[in-house]
C-alpha cells in the first residue's frame, strides 16, 4: 500500500484530518499497570521495575520511535539522532545493553550498531510497550544487560474475536513537522482460526524550530504491513505472522544536511508463537517464540565525487527462537514453589559494505542458552525469587591489528579470521513484602554478565552518524554488573506511586575511549587533524547509583470526574573507578501536572524541567537545562452496541513544547548541531468497530 494510497483512506475514515486516539478515560485511573506480560505476572507478583504504556499514551504522543514516546518516562532517555533514528537509553544505557524486541523476539536489526540506524519498530503497529528493568531481563539475554523494551501487538492473536470480527482505524497530524500519520487494523474469527491484519505510514517533512526557523535534513517517510493468523484450540494457540517495513528518513547535522545524507531502510520477518496450558501433572505451561528477518538499508548521500547515490550499505540476517516450560506448583516445608525453565538460541549475520570500506567486515554471532526462574511463597505477604542465565556465545569476524598509537605508517591495517568464545553466567534474587496500605516492597540482588558484541571487537572504519572513526578491541573480556535495588509502590488507592533505588557496579565496562587523534574516511588520513574523531574500544570499571519515583493523587471529585495531580523524578549519576564521569549521561529531571478525567474526557497540563548537566566527560561540554511544558485534551464517544457498528470514536489535541524552548539533549552526538522540535500541536481521532 503506498504512503499516498495510505494517507488519502486514511483521511476520509477519519472525518476531514482529524486524527485518531484511543482515551477510555475512567475515573480514579491507577498508575500504568505494573506486569510484564511474557512473565504472565500479576502486578503484586512483579519483582523488576516496569513502565507500561497503552492506547491512549501511545495515540496522543507525536514520536515516530518507540525512544522518542519513551524518552519522558522515569529512568528512560532517546538518543534523538534523528527523528526516524532514535534508541532507548535506560538508566545511562544503551545500545548492546538495551535490547528492543516485539511481542517477544528482538527488533533484529542494526540500531544497536550506530546512532542513524532506525528500530524498525513502528508505535504505530503497538498496542503496548513495556520498559522492563531488573532481574526479568535475564530471560532474554546477556544483551538486554540494561534493560529490555518490548513493543506488543495482535499480529499473532492468541484467542478468538469477541462476535468474531472487530477493526480500528486511527491516526493523527502534527504541526511541528506538518506531519500525517495513520494505522487500520482488522481481527476476525471463526471455527478456530483467527487472523489478523495490519497496516500503517507516516511522513513527516522538516521539523519547526525555536526562533521560527528549521531543523535541515529532518524529513521521513515509512510504511508497514503485516497479516497473521492462529489456530485457537482448548488450552492454547498456535500462530503465524509475517510483516514488512519500509522507511527512507534523512540525517541532521550541518555535514549530513549538506550532503543530503539519508537511509533507505527495508526488512521482512516472519514470526511464530504458540502456547499449551497443559492439564498434565507436573507442567503447567509450554510456550515457544520463533523469528527470522532479513535487514538491509542503504546510505545515500552526496558523495566525495559530487555524486548523490549509494555510499554504504548494512545488512543484518537474524534468527533467533525460545521454548519455555512452566512447571505446577511443588509444594516445599517453606511454601509453594513455582516457576519457568527455558533455551533460547539465535544466530546473528551482521556486517557494512560501501565506498568508504566498510566500518565491519562480515561477522557472525551464535548463542545458545538456559535460563530459570523460581518463585517460593513463604508466607501470605512475602515472596522469594531466584533466576539464572548460562549463556554460550561464538562471535567470528575479521580482527583488525593497529599500531599502538593507531596512527599510520603503515597506511592500512592488517586483519586475520578470528573467533571469540564467552560463557557470561547470571542470577538475581529478589524479596517481595506486601505492607500495611495496600504497599509492596521489593529487594533485588543481582550479578549479570555481558559478552562484547561483534562491532565492539571487529569495527576498522569511519562512523560518520557519531562523527567518530571507531577502532574495535578483539581482546576485549566479558562486562560483569553487580546491582542492588530497593523498591516501593502502591498502585491502587487515592495516592499511587512507584520509587526505586539502585546502585549497579561494573567490572570491565566496556566504552569508546578517545585516543586523541583524528581521521577523515580511511586509516591513512589519521593524525593530528580530520573531522572524525578517533576511538577505540576499551574497559574500566564503573559505578551507576540512580533514583526514579512517579506518583498521582486523586484530589477531589470535580463535575462528574476527578480532578488530580501527578509528579516525576529521575536522576542517574555514572563515573569511573578513578571517579572521572562516564560520557553522554542524561541529566536530572523532575516534572509534574494537574489533570481530570471522567466517563468521557481527559485533560492534562504537565511541565518536565531538566537541569544542566555539567557531570561532564573528556571532549564533553555541558549542556543547559530546559523546561517541556505539554497540554492535552481530548474526548472519547461510546456508542450503543451494534453488530459490526462502531463502538467508539475518540477526538483529542496535543500540545507539545508549548514555551518553545531551546532543547538539546545531552546524550545525543548531534547536540551541538541539532536542536529538538519546537512547540507543535497534534490533532488526532480513533474509531474501533
Amino acid at each position: 500500500m503506498s504512503l499516498r494510497l495510505w494517507a488519502s483512506i486514511t483521511g476520509a475514515a477519519c472525518l476531514s484530518s482529524i486524527w485518531i486516539g484511543e482515551a477510555k478515560a475512567q475515573e480514579g485511573q491507577t498508575l500504568s499497570e505494573i506486569v510484564v506480560s511474557a512473565e504472565r505476572q500479576k502486578e503484586a507478583d512483579a519483582f523488576q521495575s516496569t513502565t507500561l504504556l497503552t492506547g491512549d499514551a501511545l495515540q496522543r504522543t507525536t514520536s515516530a520511535s518507540i525512544a522518542d514516546l519513551l524518552a519522558t518516562q522515569p529512568g528512560v532517555a532517546a538518543s534523538t539522532f534523528a527523528p526516524g533514528a532514535s534508541r532507548p537509553n535506560i538508566r545511562g544505557l544503551d545500545d548492546y545493553r538495551v535490547r528492543i524486541q516485539e511481542n517477544g523476539i528482538g527488533s533484529q536489526d542494526a540500531s544497536d550498531f550506530s546512532q542513524d540506524h532506525q528500530v524498525p519498530v513502528d508505535p504505530l503497529s503497538a498496542d503496548k510497550i513495556e520498559v522492563i528493568r531488573g532481574p526479568a531481563t535475564l530471560r532474554y539475554g546477556n544483551q538486554a544487560i540494561g534493560g529490555v523494551v518490548n513493543a506488543s501487538n495482535n499480529r499473532i492473536p492468541e484467542n478468538l474475536v469477541p462476535d468474531n470480527f472487530s477493526a480500528r482505524i486511527k491516526g493523527g497530524g502534527s504541526s511541528v513537522d506538518s506531519s500525517i500519520d495513520g494505522a487500520a487494523s482488522i481481527d476476525a474469527s471463526g471455527n478456530n482460526v483467527a487472523i489478523h491484519v495490519d497496516a500503517f505510514g507516516r511522513s513527516a517533512g522538516d521539523y519547526r524550530i525555536p526562533g521560527g526557523g528549521v531543523q535541515a535534513n529532518t524529513r521521513l517517510r515509512s510504511e508497514g504491513q503485516s497479516v497473521g493468523g492462529s489456530y485457537i484450540f482448548d488450552g492454547g494457540y498456535i500462530g503465524t505472522a509475517i510483516q514488512h517495513i519500509t522507511s527512507l528518513y534523512h540525517i541532521p547535522g550541518i555535514a549530513e544536511s549538506a550532503a543530503r545524507t539519508r537511509i533507505d531502510l527495508e526488512q521482512t520477518k516472519v514470526t511464530s508463537k504458540g502456547e499449551w496450558r497443559a492439564p498434565t501433572d507436573g507442567i503447567a505451561a509450554i510456550r515457544y517464540t520463533f523469528g527470522v528477518s532479513d535487514y538491509k538499508h542503504g546510505e545515500l548521500g552526496i558523495g566525495s565525487n559530487g555524486v548523490d547515490g549509494l555510499q554504504n550499505t548494512i545488512t543484518n540476517k537474524e534468527i533467533e527462537g525460545r521454548f519455555e516450560l512452566d512447571h505446577a506448583a511443588v509444594a516445599t516445608p517453606l511454601g509453594a514453589l513455582t516457576g519457568s525453565w527455558g533455551v533460547q538460541a539465535s544466530n546473528r549475520k551482521l556486517g557494512t559494505a560501501g565506498l568508504l570500506g566498510g566500518l565491519l567486515a562480515p561477522t557472525n554471532t551464535d548463542t545458545v542458552a538456559g535460563f530459570v526462574f523460581e518463585q517460593l511463597q513463604l508466607s501470605d505477604t512475602l515472596k522469594f525469587q531466584a533466576a539464572g542465565r548460562i549463556e554460550s556465545l561464538s562471535v567470528s569476524g575479521m580482527a583488525p591489528i593497529f599500531p599502538s598509537n593507531f596512527l599510520p605508517p603503515p597506511d592500512t591495517f592488517s586483519e586475520t579470521a578470528a573467533t571469540r568464545d564467552f560463557t557470561p553466567k547470571s542470577f538475581s534474587f529478589g524479596l517481595l513484602k506486601s505492607l500495611p496500605w495496600d504497599m509492596v516492597a521489593n529487594l533485588s540482588v543481582q550479578r549479570a554478565q555481558r559478552a562484547p558484541a561483534a562491532p565492539e571487537l571487529y569495527s576498522r572504519g569511519s562512523d560518520g552518524a557519531s562523527g567518530t572513526f571507531v577502532i574495535g578491541n578483539p581482546d576485549l573480556k566479558i562486562e560483569t554488573a553487580e546491582s542492588v535495588e530497593v523498591g516501593l509502590k502502591r498502585s491502587s488507592g487515592q495516592l499511587r506511586f512507584e520509587a526505586s533505588l539502585y546502585y549497579t557496579r561494573y567490572l570491565d565496562f566496556i566504552f569508546k575511549q578517545v585516543t586523541g587523534n583524528f581521521c577523515t574516511d580511511t586509516f591513512a588520513s589519521c593524525g593530528a587533524t580530520g573531522p572524525l574523531l578517533q576511538v577505540a574500544y576499551g574497559q574500566r570499571d564503573a559505578n551507576f547509583r540512580g533514583a526514579e519515583l512517579m506518583a498521582q493523587l486523586d484530589v477531589t471529585p470535580l463535575s462528574d470526574g476527578m480532578l488530580g495531580i501527578d509528579t516525576q523524578f529521575d536522576v542517574v549519576r555514572a563515573t569511573f573507578a578513578d571517579g572521572s564521569n562516564v560520557p553522554r549521561i542524561a541529566p536530572m529531571r523532575v516534572g509534574g501536572g494537574v489533570w481530570w478525567r471522567s466517563a468521557e474526557w481527559y485533560a492534562r497540563l504537565g511541565v518536565l524541567h531538566a537541569f544542566t548537566q555539567n557531570d561532564i566527560a573528556l571532549n564533553e561540554t555541558s549542556t543547559a537545562g530546559y523546561n517541556l511544558l505539554k497540554a492535552e485534551v481530548s474526548y472519547t464517544h461510546t456508542f450503543a452496541k451494534v453488530d459490526g457498528g462502531l463502538r467508539d470514536i475518540t477526538f483529542g489535541v496535543t500540545g507539545d513544547n508549548l514555551l518553545d524552548e531551546q532543547v538539546r539533549n545531552h546524550i545525543s552526538f548531534k547536540k551541538a548541531e541539532v536542536l529538538q522540535p519546537g512547540r507543535g500541536v497534534r490533532l488526532f481521532t480513533s474509531m474501533r468497530f
